[in-house]
């Protein structure tokens, strides 16, 4: 089910569309109250420019404020998509191993009408379930449980479809200690063994190995203001400068948005999301993302494993090439 948020919630660079907004909500509140005045008109004009204004911020973003929209709390969720796209969701939980990691949600259901394993990364959508699934950072047990459902699919013949927004898996020690980096890198090699087709889509934050390591996938999609980058733009100046207030500069150098991806070959298709970001309309937003995964996935209809199986390892290599 899709959780619409309330109130709606204005980044910096969005402080005039906001100021606009509030006077429109200020008016709606004085037409509703009876006024001898008609301050229709008034409204109206302010709806206009304050339509205006969202659609010259957005024309021009840059990689830093694609990175806040793309971490924006209002954004739907791997939950929001799954309850809004998979029919008879059945979750699956463990990694037979040592635990249940709630940071990436998986299981079985119907893609209109067609059986398929989902997997995807839960960042929650307030305090509490922030903290349960951890912010969508995963845990070793997570990438574990990640390899126990795609070997399943593939035993079964069913697709996967993976929902990408984690800012990165959990650095903690205790991850360290269970041996988070082998567990990432078994997960990234059950995606490219797998004989079924595989459906990524870059949802909001794609986050270093912990992104890749369920992402790599026959087709990549990204919505239109989605990150997808090797580390956190406060994570690279920190590093090369010393100063994680160059993050702005960072973020530019790393070429993280859709629009610079899709000219490299990493991606494979940009979802458009409406004027103002995914927030505002996430109803269409997931509609649009389901019909850019149905059309993904009837490119591999009657394909052998061999085939799909090639298909991935092929697009990999040749990333880069030609530049």
């Amino acid at each position: 089910m899709d959780r619409t948020p309330s109130p709606r919630t204005y980044l910096d660079f969005e402080k005039p569309v906001a100021e606009l907004e509030s006077k429109v909500a200020e008016l709606r509140a004085l037409e509703d109250d009876d006024s001898a005045v008609s301050i229709t008109e008034e409204i109206k004009k302010l709806e206009q420019k304050a339509e205006q204004a969202l659609v010259d911020i957005y024309a021009k973003l840059t990689p830093w404020q694609k990175a806040m929209v793309a971490r924006h709390q209002d954004r739907a969720h791997a939950l929001d998509y799954i309850g809004a796209l998979i029919d008879d969701f059945t979750p699956l939980a463990g990694d037979r191993y040592y635990a249940e990691d709630a940071a990436l949600v998986g299981g079985l259901g119907k893609f209109r009408g067609r059986a398929v394993m989902v997997i995807g990364n839960e960042k929650g959508s307030d305090t509490e379930s922030r903290l349960k699934h951890n912010f969508g950072m995963a845990m070793p047990e997570g990438y574990r449980k990640a390899v126990r459902l795609m070997e399943m699919a593939d035993k079964f013949s069913l697709p996967v479809i993976t929902l990408v927004d984690t800012a990165g898996a959990y650095p903690g020690i205790g991850a360290e200690e269970r041996g988070q980096a082998e567990a990432i890198a078994r997960s990234t090699a059950c995606c490219l063994r797998l004989g079924v087709p595989m459906i990524s889509v870059i949802i909001g934050e794609g986050g270093s190995g912990g992104a890749v390591a369920i992402a790599s996938a026959n087709r990549i999609l990204m919505l239109e203001h989605a990150i997808y980058s090797v580390i956190s733009p406060e994570g690279a100046a920190s590093i090369i400068w010393r100063d994680s207030a160059k993050k702005e500069e960072a973020a530019t150098a790393m070429k993280i948005t859709a629009q610079d991806l899709i000219g490299l070959g990493v991606i494979d298709t940009i979802v458009t999301e409406p004027v103002g970001g995914a927030h505002r309309d996430r109803a269409r937003v997931i509609q649009a993302t389901g019909d850019a995964i149905a059309k993904a996935l009837a490119e591999f209809d009657g394909k052998s494993p061999d085939e799909i199986r090639a298909q991935r390892h092929e697009r990999f290599l040749k990333i880069g090439r030609g530049l």
